[in-house]
Parts: structure tokens; sequence; C-alpha cells
């Protein structure tokens, strides 16, 4: 048994004394009592309040497992009760196909694949203008299958099965105030946007750019532009115009959505001029609403010039495979990945929403991104198939309003990166709010922190985290949680349902912690890329599965815990994810090697043992006889890094060295520069 605690260790932990002796004696009663996973859920849920200062939240949740039994599994945090199981949609579900366990249900969607997305089409009220003849091509190839053959859709027309009166978009800009749109508005803006574009003519097909923030305005831009059949390029706002002109290209992009200054941080930044920089093509401009003026170019207009009249739009039929949204992810050269989702990818978005994060209608779901992180077109998808309410914060999410926000909004779902909560929990910009509407959160992008993790779960009254871990060739997660199993800090429950993977060592052998390989196929899995090879980038030389069967390269390495638990380790290529937005080593050194004096860099990164973001390290190789001191020098590369690729990229640790490290084949050797820095630095 644990021992025993006092009211006087809880008082040096910023308790309260004369609440202190209480709940003493009432956790030392249960610790008596009760095994440590019933006891914590007591404690968790009866003792403790949001209100008591985290640093006794984390010494209880200590002293309950002092004795735990590593084996068993990690640390449970949260733990479904059998009633919150039986009504969950996870717990309907297995109810109507008659499995008693959950493992039963995720066994039976990774055998039956097919007929398991047949009824997550069904499940989420997919609807079509001519019906599949069937749900995988059971002949293609399960490196590249055909899903939904034959049907006929837009899967904007599946967004809007909620009463038109329900609201879609509660949003708040950073002066406060607040404003809702109901289905059937959002649907009006819809069409008023589907309408200009073909007005404007453009046909299907057609690729037009979207680089705003995530507002009301840009998810009816967004929705607009695949329901007239054209094609969504998603750029990030924060991009430099380097960056944005690299994305317009490889998208192929014919116009552009933007707006006209970026209004979030202290003082407006322009965003229209970045564009221009950029060379776009034909602009549409939002006013953001401050009052600075913005001169266009001839060649472009401003919103209200370009919606088209707000009659009904008859959404534009596609074939399942033909592209709706182009995203961009990062590889191993120095140009990202342009990855095209299709009209079947929103339904991996919707499907991990209903299955792994339990939304239903009413829902209200908040997660502070942009369109050009695949988390910005998951929310909207995963929001509106599902019938619930999106909650979009207009300024940034490190400060008391978001939080206020998620009050005032009565937030159910709370998605956030690691880094985001650390940032929280620094300012205490949460201390005193109101979350109880809380009934999960959801964390990706980033390696997270256990002990943040649980000082985020402490804000709601203890609440489960879905550790969500995917991609954007995804269209979701392969790994993943659920609210019928118990919740540990950090780690993840469960492969996602109709998808499975295996973890291979260096020479191919199954190994608990190494390489992650994913299993095709799935809804979801990306069948080609605009600028690459797609076979070569995640089939080509991989090793084969148990049972000859076909793994697809995702380069996660991941650590399988006892209890059927799973623990992210980053990535084991040369991806970066800097600031929440992938990137590759090579695109960041691209960069840098711009810079006269500069013979080369090696960019590499590195999560520190505190977790969070991860730390940008770069190496420089100077020229012969260039003279730089070292401030000077970071200096210098921090300021090229924001304006000609992303302001929110930071240098953390800048080395001068005579060479880097290469191969016989001189390809330069970036995990031996990693390995180098966390040896000589301990990951500081």
């Amino acid at each position: 048994m644990p021992k025993e605690i006092s009211a006087e260790e809880l008082v040096a932990l910023g308790l309260d004394a004369a609440v202190a002796g209480g709940m003493a004696d009432r956790v030392n009663s249960l610790l008596r009592t009760a095994p440590a996973a019933q006891c914590w859920r007591v404690i968790s849920q009866q003792v403790l309040r949001p209100c008591h200062p985290f640093p006794v939240h984390r010494f209880l949740y200590e002293t309950v497992f002092a004795d735990w039994d590593n084996r068993q599994g990690p640390r449970p945090a949260w733990s479904p009760t059998e009633e919150s199981q039986r009504a969950s949609n996870l717990g309907r579900l297995m109810e109507t196909l008659g499995f008693q366990t959950y493992d039963d249900l995720r066994r039976w969607s990774c055998e039956n694949r097919q007929q398991f997305w047949e009824l997550m089409v069904e499940q989420l009220g997919i609807r079509f203008s001519q019906a599949p003849s069937q749900i995988m091509d059971p002949l293609s190839d399960v490196a590249c299958p055909r899903w939904l053959v034959d049907a006929r859709l837009n899967i904007v027309d599946s967004c809007f099965g909620a009463p038109a009166d329900a609201t879609a978009i509660i949003c708040r800009t950073k002066s406060g105030a607040t404003s809702t749109w109901s289905y059937g508005e959002l649907l009006k803006w819809t069409n008023r946007v589907a309408s200009g574009l073909v007005e404007s003519g453009f046909e299907p097909g057609d690729a037009i750019g979207v680089c705003l923030p995530m507002t009301a305005e840009s998810v009816a831009i967004y929705l607009g532009i695949i329901k007239a059949g054209c094609v969504a390029v998603s750029i990030a706002d924060s991009f430099a115009p380097e960056g944005i002109a690299a994305r317009l290209k490889l998208g192929q992009v014919k116009g552009v959505f933007t707006q006209d200054y970026d209004v979030r941080g202290r003082k407006p930044r322009p965003l229209y001029e970045r564009v221009v920089r950029a060379l776009a093509p034909t602009t549409v401009v939002v006013p953001s609403g401050d009052p600075t003026s913005c001169e266009l170019r001839e060649t472009d207009r401003f919103w209200e010039q370009f919606l088209g009249s707000g009659g009904p739009f008859e959404s534009v039929g596609r074939a399942a495979d033909d592209h709706t949204n182009i995203l961009f992810s990062s590889g191993t050269t120095d140009e990202p990945k342009a990855i095209p989702w299709t009209q079947t990818t929103p339904i991996k978005c919707a499907a991990d929403a209903y299955l792994h994060h339990d939304i239903r209608p009413g829902d209200v779901l908040a997660w502070p991104t942009n369109l050009g992180w695949m988390m910005g077109p998951w929310l909207i998808y995963a929001s509106l198939i599902n019938r619930a309410s999106m909650a979009l914060y207009h300024g940034a999410p490190t400060g008391r309003g978001f939080c206020e926000f998620v009050q005032d909004a009565k937030v159910t779902m709370l998605g956030v990166v690691p880094s985001l909560v650390k940032a929280w929990r620094n300012a205490g910009c949460a201390d005193g709010l109101d979350w109880s509407s809380v009934k999960a959160f959801s964390s990706t992008g980033e390696c997270s922190y256990p002990d943040d993790m649980l000082y985020l779960m402490s804000l709601a009254g203890y609440r489960p985290i879905i550790e969500y871990c995917g991609g954007t060739e995804i269209g979701g997660g392969y790994i993943t949680g659920t609210v019928v199993q118990p919740a540990s800090p950090s780690t993840f429950s469960t492969p996602a349902l109709g998808l499975d993977f295996t973890i291979l060592d260096e020479d191919g052998a199954e190994y608990d912690n190494g390489e992650l390989f994913l299993i095709p196929p799935s809804i979801g899995l990306s069948n080609e890329l605009l600028n690459r090879d797609h076979h070569e980038v995640y089939f080509a030389q991989t090793p084969q599965g148990s049972n000859g069967v076909r793994l697809r390269r995702h380069g996660d390495q991941i650590e399988r815990l006892p209890g059927g638990y799973y623990r992210a380790h980053g990535r084991v290529d040369d991806t970066m994810n800097l600031g929440g937005i992938k990137i590759s080593s090579a695109e960041v050194e691209r960069v840098l090697n711009s810079v006269k004096g500069i013979g080369e860099t090696g960019a590499v990164s590195f999560v520190p043992q505190s977790g969070g973001l991860e730390h940008l390290v770069v190496y420089v190789v100077l020229e012969p006889d260039a003279e730089f001191d070292g401030r000077r020098l970071k200096g210098t590369l921090q300021q090229v890094l924001a304006e000609r690729l992303n302001s929110l990229f930071r240098i953390h640790d800048l080395i001068v060295v005579d060479a880097l490290p290469r191969t016989e084949s001189n390809k330069m050797m970036r995990r031996e520069l990693r390995r180098q820095y966390l040896s000589n630095h301990s990951a500081r």
C-alpha cells in the first residue's frame, strides 16, 4: 500500500489549510481500502477540483500509483465507467455488431476492411449522387486501392446533414466579439463562393489557393471551392512569400483567396502583400476589419465583389478519387510533398472523430489550427459530417482570451498541440475557468510530456486525452485512443480502427521499439503525390510483413508498452515539426545556404526531455575566409529563416563545424548530427 499523506504535505504544495486536513483523511482512507486505479478514479472525480493547485494533483497521482506494476500497462489518469462505455459511439457500435470487447471490434475492422468502411459510410450518412457498385475493388493493389467504385459524389453534401438552424460555427475575435453561423448560413455562404467561382470562369478540377487564417469565411471558401468541383490548395498563412510561391507552383494554382492583413498579433501584418510578392494569380481578398488601407492589383477583387448570388447551387458531382484538396507535408528533398486529398479522404477524418473522439450531434469542437495544416480540413469534416459545431478563435491561442473562449463556447472536445498546453501551464491563463463542458481532449502534432498532459486533464476535472498521431497522407490517425479504454498521459491505447501497423527493427524483424510501418489498405491513405513517385516514397524497398503482408513506410518511431499501449518517439527520417508545421531539413537548409559566407548547413531537430515543441539545431560550415561571431550569425540566419520560410521557425542552437558527416555516396548523415548533439548537449 502507498504511504499515507499528511495535511502538512498538502499545505506545502499550496493547498489551503482549511481544506488540507479533510482531503488528507479522505485520501488516506481510499489508499487503505481501494486498488490504485479505483482509488485514483474516486480522488480525481470526487476529491480533487480544478481550483486546487496542480502540484497537489501531481503529488496525489504519484502517491496513488507509487507501487504500480508497469507490466500491467501505464498508470491510468482516467478510466471509463460501464455506463459511459455503453453510451459512447463505440459502445453502441459494439452492441449493434454483437462484440463484447473493443479488441473484438478492432480485430474485425482490420480483418474485414471493406465491411468496416461500408459500415462507416452508412453510419456517417455519406451522400452520393450515384452509389458505389463496390466499396473497394478487390482486384486492385492494396498499395493503390480503388475505393467507392463507380460512385459520384461531392463530399460537401455530406457536411450539411444537420438541421439548418443548428449551430455550425462559433467565432470569437481577439476583441472579444462572438458570432455564430448556423448550418443554413454556412450553406448560403458556401453556395455564394461556389457560384462566384463559376461566374469568374473557373472550371471543375481547377486548383484554387487558400492562404487564410481559420475563420468562418475561410471555412465557407474551402467548402465552396470543393462544392464547385475545384481543388483547394491549402497554404499556411504564416509562410513567407518564397514558401507561398513554392506551394502555388506545386499546386498549379489558377486563383487565390487571402486576407488583407493578419490581425492576430499585436499589430496587423500584411498578408495580401506576401501573396502578391509570391506572384500569385488572380486573388480574392477578404477584409480583416482592420482600418489600414489595402490597395489591390488590377487583376484582384475584394470579397464582396467576388461573391455570387445567395441562391441554391447544385454541387458538382465527382469521381471518388478526384482531388478535393492539395496539402503539403515534408520530404527529404528541398520542396515539400504535395499530397492530394480525394472525395474519400474526409470519410477518414469524420470516422476518426466519430469512433475515437466520440463526436456526436451538438458537440462543440475547438482545435487551434489553420487550413495549411491537415488539422484545419480535419476539423471541418470531423465537425460537420458528424453534425457538430466548430469553435474558431481568431487570435493567439496561448493567452487568457482563448481559454475564456473554451469556457464561453462550452467546448466539448478541445484539441491541442503539447507546446500549447505548456504555455497555458506556465502562464496560468486557464486558472479559475470552468471547463466542465469538456468531455475529451485530443493531442497531436508533436510528442507530449506526461506532466503537462496530467495538468491538462486536471483543468476539466479529469477527462480523457485522445493522443492522436497520423499524417496528411493518412487523412487522420493511424494510432490513437478511445473513450472506452483507460487514458494514460502521453500514451496511445490503440491503432486506429480500420487500419493496422507493425513495428520493426533495423533488420526488418518485429520489435517493441522501432520504425512503424502501416498495413494497407484504408480509406484516407494517399495513392499519389503531385511531385514525387508515390510508390518510391511509401513502398519501395520496404520490408515484408508477417505472412507476406504488404507494408507502407511512414517514418515514425513507436514503442509498444505493456497492456496494449504505445508511446511515440518522433521521426526516424529527416522530417521536422517546427511550430506545428512539418518541414524537411533540406527545405530549411536550402534557405540558410543562400546566406553569403555560408558554405553549407545541416538542420536537425530534437524533442527536449521535458517534451513539447521540437527544437531546431543548425550546423554550419563557413566558406573560407568568412568571418562571423556566433551571436550575429545566429541572428542573421534566424532573420533569413523568418523572411524566406516561416516566422514561426526558431533556431534553438547554432554550431559552426569544419565539415558535415556524409556517407560514401555523399549524402548528409543528419542522424549522426542529431546523435552527436544529443550526446554532447543532453537534449537541453
